[in-house]
């Protein structure tokens, strides 16, 4: 067979827990308006010594042992997740690869921030039908990005709902089973100063006064004017990239059964569940862990397959939007192959 399915999925989620009362206090955001306009219950922190590369390699060593994969079997090893790693100029793949002790494998870095699952799957599905002897590759990602709020800043605030955790998926040639299908992308590069941490790279080297200054945060430059322009074209690229998906896959919007998404703000999710035509209980919404980088809807994916709220022959769409600005989409036939 030359289908490339997904042999299953696994998440790790850090211990402490951070209730939208606390960040409320944080921020001085009212409880109300974290629960209800965030859309946010609360969200996973890590430990002070649990870091990216830690994060994902757990996800990826529960994954192989629920699988009962040998990590010596594994052809590659794809990091996905926030580009906030342990250090700042530094490829986690490799370290990751050595930890779950997949050496035969190779490693592959991607950094497409918050659009990561779909492209990553993309990638990974592309490079399978392309490399005839590659027999499986295992998508790990991980997100810290709770660190790199400052909640004192009102240019952070699009940030109050990072949370941190990781996620892992194992895709296999020929299994007959969660066929990954096509993807669509769409990029629009005049947002791609927007959205930074302004200091720490080469056009603001870190300094004393960078460090004074707060700037090694997430932050928006000119919020408003980003809002102004973003949110007219946000909800319609959303849909163009699913629509787009679904075309390559000889689908339409109206075949598509549950969406696996990022987590956003209730209105903005509920909005973008109406237009793509689907039931407000087919869409997984993450108000318990926040938004954490790549990893979201992937994460989405296993719970809903855990939870049996899809089932064979559903088509899951795996939709996201990464800072830069990238729209993704990718789709998922789950359940046998027929």
């Amino acid at each position: 067979m030359t289908d490339i399915g997904v042999a299953g999925v696994a998440h790790y989620l850090p211990e402490r827990w951070m209730t939208a009362e606390d960040i409320g206090i944080s921020s001085g955001i009212p409880t109300r308006v974290i629960t209800e306009k965030f859309g946010l219950r609360g969200k996973h922190i890590a430990a002070a010594d649990e870091h990216v590369s830690d994060l994902a390699a757990t996800a990826g060593r529960r994954l192989l042992e629920e699988l009962c994969v040998d990590p010596m079997a594994v052809a590659a090893v794809v990091y996905f997740g926030s580009s906030w790693k342990d250090y700042p100029v530094w490829q986690a793949a490799p370290k990751i690869t050595e930890s779950l002790g997949c050496r035969q494998a190779f490693a592959l870095e991607l950094d497409y921030v918050s659009c990561g699952s779909p492209v990553a799957l993309r990638v990974a599905r592309d490079l399978m039908l392309a490399e005839e002897d590659l027999q499986n590759v295992l998508l790990v990602a991980g997100s810290r990005e709770s660190y790199l709020i400052d909640y004192a800043n009102p240019g952070s605030r699009f940030t109050f709902n990072f949370g941190d955790g990781a996620v892992a998926a194992l895709l296999v040639r020929g299994g007959g089973r969660n066929e990954v299908l096509s993807s669509h992308m769409i990029t629009d590069g005049s947002f791609s100063h927007h959205v930074k941490v302004p200091a720490g790279g080469s056009v603001e080297p870190s300094s004393a006064d960078s460090l004074e200054g707060h700037r090694h945060f997430l932050t928006v430059e000119d919020p408003e004017g980003m809002k102004d322009r973003l949110d007219p074209v946000t909800l319609q690229h959303f849909v163009r990239a699913a629509e787009e998906a679904c075309k390559r896959s000889d689908l339409t919007l109206a075949d598509v059964d549950y969406l696996c998404g990022i987590h956003m703000k209730r209105s903005m999710h509920e909005e973008l569940v109406a237009a793509l035509g689907l039931d407000a209980g087919r869409a997984a919404y993450l108000d318990d862990t926040g938004h954490m980088s790549g990893v979201d809807p992937l994460l989405a994916l296993d719970r809903a397959s855990r939870a049996g709220t899809i089932g064979d022959g559903d088509i899951v769409l795996l939709l996201a939007a990464g800072t830069g600005y990238t729209w993704a989409a990718t789709l998922i036939r789950w359940g046998e192959i027929v």
